[in-house]
């Protein structure tokens, strides 16, 4: 069985490599594949035909459209004057069989102040309307955006509404023997400037596609997830948009002398790997994103007994996951910058040949590391990771993320992730990418203070200690030397039981707009 699984993993990636556009001929977008059964188009002009009609609406505009007839402009405007719509954000009001237009419902959304409406806001209304279609029997939309005037702001919200729609309407359905019908509307997007709108919803689209990239690398269980298919699904994922991708086996992690890597491994009969993913955008030294890659989380002999705890542990491979869609997004955007994403991966089991607690490794910077606990795996496989980075890419920053802790959850809850940095350009410029996209962060202390919480009578220093979340930190800020640096927590933000927001129940894709973001943001030299 788990050979026909692991045989689906890889099926999966070879699928993912080779699926056309699904766009329209008005426009060519080179992003979209199989995640998505829905179908886009952009102009300037009408659609041929729809069953629905969305509008837009700015707060306080007239609700009505240059071509409307006096009597569909009465009867709207008594709709929504009983609906006490008035174009405040978020708002949103359904009209069926509204008089003189031929369609079968007007959807109506607020967006407040066009000028002043993030772009988070918008993405979320997108979601809410997607929410709203599917419940329905639409199958032709067209969004018209003429009540938004202004070109640039056109553009920039009607691209976020559809990233919305996009981000809502994935489905992680490939295991299911006969999967319910994804949604499989056609959107027409009505833009004021085609021009404008078009780098708007291909940078959007571009972004979408890595987060569905990192949510089918989470969603996949253990048995198919492993290190070598992980490995091999970024790598026919990534090379198609001109990405540089390496893979090292078990034996050259052994060979480089990556003994914390290899040794979290050494107990499953899929041993470790490491995972390269470069995009050279510019000739900048690159950004190094490091993401753990955890494929499945048994805790060791450190075993873990909560069954609700162990069955969501697919996800701990989320923080590499974000990493390898986040490259995806910037190689898809054809962004200007250059990026490595280094992804550890193991898979964490009991074994007659697994890892103890005690034992000693000896990482590939040569420190040496106690196994206090070995489900405090993560931070032994990023250690490797950071000093893998740092050594053969001499980054200007290094950001890794990572489920790492509880005690992080415990901190800070699921609305923020944790991030430890003593750099005030990489603490600002991440803040606003969490801010934008809405993964936001929260700074928690590195202070010399926490040394003594890591310190080990028997090696360099051991993995664990308290405070867990900043002992974590301090352990892999060892492996870092001078290079600007931050660590981002990402427990309990990888997985959601139910659709929330831009999310359908399962895996988020967390950290891949916020990564995305930040390495566009984070200043040259």
């Amino acid at each position: 069985m788990k050979f026909k699984a692991s045989l689906k993993a890889l099926a999966f990636a070879g699928a993912l490599a080779g699926m056309s556009s699904t766009a329209s001929a008005q426009f060519e977008n080179p992003f979209v594949t199989s995640y998505l059964n829905t179908t886009y188009s952009v102009s300037q002009s009408a659609a041929e035909r729809a069953d629905t009609l969305v509008l837009p609406v700015p707060e306080g505009a007239e609700v009505v459209l240059s071509d409307w007839s006096t009597n569909t402009r009465e009867h709207v405007q008594r709709a929504l004057a009983a609906a006490d719509f008035t174009g405040r954000k978020g708002q949103q009001a359904t009209i069926l069989a509204p008089a003189g237009l031929n369609v079968d419902r007007l959807i109506v959304i607020g967006v407040g102040d066009p000028s002043d409406v993030s772009r988070a806001d918008v993405e979320t209304y997108g979601a809410a309307l997607a929410a709203t279609i599917n419940r329905s029997s639409a199958e032709a939309i067209t969004v018209d955006g003429r009540l938004i005037s202004n070109p640039v702001y056109n553009g920039r919200i009607l691209a976020a509404l559809s990233h919305g729609v996009e981000l809502r309407n994935y489905r992680f359905d490939r295991l299911m023997s006969a999967p319910s019908a994804r949604p499989a509307q056609n959107y027409h997007w009505r833009v004021a400037s085609r021009s404008q709108a078009q780098s708007e919803f291909a940078e959007l689209q571009a972004l979408a596609q890595g987060v569905f990239l990192a949510r089918e690398l989470t969603n996949l269980p253990g048995s198919d997830g492993y290190p070598a298919a992980f490995a091999e699904y970024a790598r026919q994922a990534l090379e198609p948009l001109g990405v540089e991708v390496t893979i090292l086996g078990p034996e050259e992690v052994k060979a480089l002398g990556m003994g914390a890597l290899y040794g979290v491994s050494q107990g499953s009969q899929h041993k470790a790997h490491l995972l390269v993913a470069h995009y050279r955008g510019s000739d900048q030294r690159p950004i190094a994103l490091v993401g753990k890659g955890n494929t499945f989380d048994t805790g060791g002999y450190n075993l873990k007994t909560d069954a609700a705890s162990i069955l969501r542990m697919q996800t701990d491979k989320a923080g590499g996951a974000a990493v390898v869609g986040a490259v995806k997004a910037l190689a898809g955007q054809r962004a200007t910058v250059n990026v490595v994403g280094v992804v550890p991966l193991s898979l964490n089991m009991i074994s007659g040949e697994a890892y103890l607690p005690g034992d000693v490794v000896t990482t590939g910077s040569g420190l040496t590391i106690e196994v206090a606990n070995t489900d405090a795996e993560g931070r032994l496989i990023l250690a490797d990771g950071l000093w893998y980075a740092r050594e053969h890419f001499n980054p200007r920053a290094m950001a890794d993320i990572a489920t790492l802790t509880g005690a992080k959850v415990t901190a800070v809850g699921t609305a923020f992730s944790a991030i430890f940095s003593e750099h005030d350009t990489i603490l600002r410029t991440l803040t606003e990418a969490g801010e934008l996209t809405q993964e936001r962060v929260w700074r928690l202390p590195l202070d010399p203070a926490f040394e003594g919480a890591i310190e080990s009578r028997i090696a360099d220093m051991k993995n664990t200690g308290a405070p867990g979340a900043s002992a974590g930190a301090m352990l892999l800020q060892r492996f870092v030397g001078d290079t600007p640096w931050v660590h981002i927590d990402m427990a309990g933000n990888a997985l959601v039981d139910g659709d929330s927001g831009i999310h359908p129940r399962g895996a988020t894709g967390y950290g891949v707009r916020m990564l995305t973001e930040w390495v566009k943001r984070y200043p040259e030299e």
